[in-house]
Order: C-alpha cells, then structure tokens, then sequence
C-alpha cells in the first residue's frame, strides 16, 4: 500500500505540473505558441514578453497554483491509509518534485514546457509558505534591483535551502535533501540563462513600465 501511494502521488504530482498553461492559453486566445516566440518558453515569464501582461499574470497564477495543489493533495490520503508524519511529508514531497517535472516535461505538450520557477514558488507556498515568502523576497529583491527575472529566480533558488535550515533547523533530513534538489532544478534549468547572463546579453525586463 504505501508504495502505491508514493506511485500515486507522483503520478498525479506529475500531471498536475503537465498543464501546459502558457502553451494552451497562447494557441486559444492568441492563435500562436509562446514556445515559438521570445525566449521559446513555456513559462510565465516569456508570456509576460510575447502575450503580455494580463496573459502573464494568469499563467504564473496557475502554474504557481499548479504547485500548491501538488503539494497538498496527499494530504488527502490520510483518510484512506495510516501514517507517520515523516511518511506524509515524502508523499508530498514526491508529488512536489513531479509537479515540476511535469512543468518542465509536460506530457501535454510534447515534453516542452517551461523552467519550473512559478511551479516551485507554488510548492514552496504548500509545504513551507514562511520559507516561501523569503525566497519570494529575495526575488523581488534581486529582479528590481537588477532587472533579470532569471536571475532573481537563481538567487533564490540557491538561498532556499540555507532559508529552510534557518527558518528551521529541525527540519527532517529528507525534507533538506529536497531543498537541494530543487535548488539544484532551478539553476539547471537556467543554464542558458547564466551562460547569458555572464557574456551580458540576457534580456532585462521592467514589470512597472507600460
């Protein structure tokens, strides 16, 4: 039993994060596929650049939702089997690392989707929402100060675990481990981004400006 559960857990983690947001509101509503244009992601970011801001600002909402419900919905499987905390706390963050393998690879949109950064955001929300709203700052932080949206997302990604330690230095060792892996996604995932970013040609991007 607990093994179909972990089973489970990253199956439906997994096609939680397939729900290509940007991709389907781009070929409904606009008649084009962001992957096709700007950065030729599948993320919140590059639609903010090729759609615009309100399309923009619903994809990074359900990809961000996207991840909270990945990361929740195991809880539902107490009522159905008995468990250990520490058990709960894998199953959810099972289904949290396929929910952003699922944004990354989606099984809906050819295995071409984004970076993973709102869907992280959005598991960060559901399993250590203080931890998230450091991260979230130290974003903020950066991307204002710099105008990079990627490396806001780096820097937070690299700070997470020392936050998550901080915040609790009696977090359990697997949960840790998770920290690093999806510290270590993030910046993966953004390889490009900082090969750009060191010969200085990654695009700036200024959210106030009309």
């Amino acid at each position: 039993m607990d093994y179909l559960l972990v089973f489970f857990s990253a199956i439906i983690g997994y096609l939680f994060g397939s729900i290509p947001t940007a991709v389907w509101i781009g070929r409904i509503y606009y008649n084009l596929d962001v992957r096709e244009h700007g950065s030729k992601n599948a993320g919140a970011t590059n639609t903010f650049r090729v759609l615009g801001k309100k399309p923009g600002i619903i994809v990074l909402l359900i990809d961000v939702l996207k991840g909270i419900i990945a990361s929740i919905f195991p809880i539902l499987f107490m009522d159905l089997h008995e468990m250990s905390y520490a058990f709960l706390i894998s199953l959810r963050l099972v289904s949290s690392i396929f929910s952003m393998i699922g944004h990354v690879l989606p099984v809906f949109a050819g295995f071409k989707g984004g970076k993973g950064v709102a869907t992280s955001l959005g598991v960060l929300i559901g399993l250590q929402p203080f931890a998230a709203l450091l991260c979230f700052s130290v974003f903020l932080i950066v991307f204002v100060s710099f105008k990079f949206v990627s490396f806001g997302a780096i820097m937070s990604a690299v700070t997470y675990p020392f936050i998550v330690y901080s915040v609790d230095p009696n977090v359990l060792f697997h949960e840790m481990i998770f920290t690093v892996i999806l510290s270590s996604a993030v910046v993966f995932t953004h390889r490009k981004n900082i090969l750009r970013l060191i010969k200085g040609e990654e695009s700036k991007m200024n959210l106030f400006k009309r």
